[in-house]
């Protein structure tokens, strides 16, 4: 039995605009046991006194792809799955300094890059996969050119998604992701940046392909997350049962309406958009994304707003690309033009631990959570640039109770 005694934290909440000073936290093994604010007795193995600094809830990201290891999609094709597991392990590594403790896999990791997470043979934030993306043919998860007749049937780890049509079809790879495994199942709802042939407004999956997805993604106890763009596909996404909202840039304000009503999140991931543009040609994004990348990203934080002004639950996200993760904390500062620091911390907490069911277990410093926790040097409520830099201004990251990083003492 190991025993880590905080002393002495600032805690942020939820719950509470400030932070909450005075405060004292005791683990044991992976999980806190108590919270007050009043000194804890105990015969703790490791004491460690934060002298008033910030105590956060280990920071979670809605939408990443680990195994994006290029900007350009489409030729991780001739990648061997070995080599991706390979550049993955960085990419993992890196998400955990930055102070993020879980990450939800948006298409492309699966159970292996999952398990050598957990087993410690790579160190990065607990993975919560949604394996292969489904997508229609033509779809956002289709690679193939306009003049490539080859059927699109072979996938591998590592890719971000598979092509599958028809409703029998969609049902047996959405029971297949499942058994492989999968958090929660990943669709294409609308056309997206990356993806050669289709239009950004075109709706995709009919509803009964939509519908039976969503089936069996309730009959595993899960959900359904959805790439969608513009009101019509989110609409459409909604209504077929979809949980979880990607991007949704064009969202007006009737559905966001809708998305309250329906108690669907939205995941925003406005600084992909915000790289792609600055970076994307860098990179060797294909020029037929970059003619797309305007029709989105100038509408990002007119969604936010959207979202924020009818009360949508607004999850955290960033869908970055190859070199491009590095930039995963600076969405923190773009929401921050629309939501409160306060706001932006607690999508990035609370608000994704109810997204992924894990309310209760992480997103909080609360007795019976995971002990995933952070040491900021600073308060981030009057200053979000704390939590940029790569980590530089964390002096402890804590997973499971195990400290990955203490420079505390």
């Amino acid at each position: 039995m190991t025993r880590i005694l905080l002393e002495n934290c600032a805690i942020f909440s939820h719950e509470s605009p400030e932070l909450l000073e005075d405060q004292h936290v005791l683990i044991q093994n992976d999980r806190i046991v108590e919270v007050s604010d009043k000194p804890i007795k105990s015969e703790a193995e490791v004491r460690l006194n934060l002298a008033g600094r910030a105590l956060l809830p280990g920071l979670t990201d809605a939408h990443v792809h680990v195994t994006a290891v290029s900007a350009d999609l489409g030729s991780m094709y001739d990648l061997s799955p070995t080599l991706i597991a390979a550049k993955t392990r960085p990419i993992l590594e890196d998400m955990l300094m930055r102070g993020f403790t879980t990450v939800r896999d948006a298409g492309g990791a699966d159970w292996g890059i999952a398990e050598a997470v957990r087993s410690g043979l790579f160190k990065g934030p607990r993975l919560l996969y949604s394996g292969h993306a489904l997508s229609q043919t033509g779809g956002h998860g289709d690679p193939r050119s306009r003049n490539n007749d080859g059927e699109n049937c072979c996938y591998a780890p590592g890719i971000l998604s598979r092509v599958v049509d028809g409703v029998d079809a969609v049902r047996k790879a959405a029971r297949d992701e499942l058994r492989k495994g999968a958090t929660q199942l990943k669709i294409m709802a609308s056309g997206g940046v990356a993806s050669p042939t289709d239009h950004i407004a075109n709706t995709q999956y009919s509803t009964d392909e939509v519908r039976a997805i969503v089936q069996e993604a309730r009959a595993a106890r899960t959900y359904v997350m959805a790439h969608a763009y513009t009101a019509r596909a989110i609409r459409h996404a909604l209504e077929a049962g979809v949980r979880s909202i990607e991007h949704g840039n064009l969202v007006d304000l009737d559905t966001a309406r809708l998305m309250v009503e329906k108690e669907a999140f939205m995941v925003p991931t406005l600084v992909t958009y915000e790289m792609l543009y600055r970076l994307g040609r860098q990179f060797g994004v294909p020029q037929v994304s970059l003619d797309k990348l305007s029709e989105v990203r100038d509408y990002g934080l007119q969604a936010l707003e959207i979202c924020k002004k009818v009360g949508v639950k607004i999850g955290h996200g960033s869908d970055l690309l190859g070199e491009m993760h590095e930039h995963q904390s600076f969405e923190f500062s773009i929401k921050a033009e629309v939501l409160s620091p306060h706001e932006v911390i607690t999508a990035a907490t609370a608000t994704n631990a109810e997204l992924f069911n894990l309310q209760g277990e992480i997103g909080v410093v609360a007795p019976g959570a995971l002990a995933d926790l952070i040491v900021v040097e600073g308060n981030p409520l009057k200053d979000l640039n704390l939590l940029q830099e790569q980590g530089k201004h964390l002096s402890l990251i804590m997973q499971q109770g195990k400290l990955v990083k203490n420079t505390l003492a």
